[in-house]
């Protein structure tokens, strides 16, 4: 992840945001339990926010990024044993099959040009009955502007795209809303029984 990007997601107006905007408009109402995993979870603010909320929720925060790693793990050690965070690529989760109740994907799957391999791997660590869900950018000019700078590891988002790849997959009520003005979407699914 580019400097830039990681002075913003360990920023205190990002935390914010990202705890008391973003989390909620990805949630859609869902209350998790059980136990969950954020892959791309950057500075573990969106993890953190899940475990405030929901005291009966586990997590493990994934990063590519070392020194996110490290971030998150400052920002979940006041949970203790409720939540972790580890180095894992998401295209290759080192998760047995159905371990999870929650996937979460948080603005991270247009940082790999394969995001539809972490979509797979996500779902595969799904419990059946279990629920993916997050949001991510979307291929709009603001969007490459803003992008820019991440060299040949960024692939935006481009409508339909995330509802074909999820069709593909063992799962069932799929659910893609653009936001207003268009320049990310949520998304939410159950792994099939």
């Amino acid at each position: 992840m580019p400097a830039v990007a990681k002075r913003l997601v360990t920023s205190r107006p990002y935390v914010l945001i990202a705890s008391r905007v973003l989390l909620p408009w990805v949630l859609q109402g869902e209350r998790p339990a059980g136990e969950g995993l954020e892959i791309g979870a950057g500075s573990g603010a969106m993890t953190a926010q899940l475990l405030n909320t929901f005291p009966g929720l586990r997590m493990v925060a994934t990063d590519y990024d070392a020194d996110m790693i490290a971030t998150a793990q400052l920002a979940l050690a006041r949970f203790g044993n409720r939540a972790s965070a580890q180095p894992a690529d998401a295209a290759d989760l080192p998760f047995e099959d159905e371990r999870f109740d929650l996937v979460l994907s948080a603005a991270m799957l247009h940082h790999v040009v394969a995001w539809e391999t972490d979509l797979a791997e996500a779902i595969r660590v799904l419990r059946r009955g279990g629920h993916l869900i997050g949001y991510d950018l979307l291929e709009a000019a603001p969007i490459r502007l803003l992008a820019s700078g991440h060299g040949d590891h960024t692939r935006m988002l481009h409508t339909g795209q995330l509802e074909a790849e999820l069709a593909k997959l063992r799962v069932t009520d799929i659910r893609v809303r653009r936001a207003r003005g268009g320049l990310a979407a949520r998304f939410a699914t159950t792994k099939a029984s």
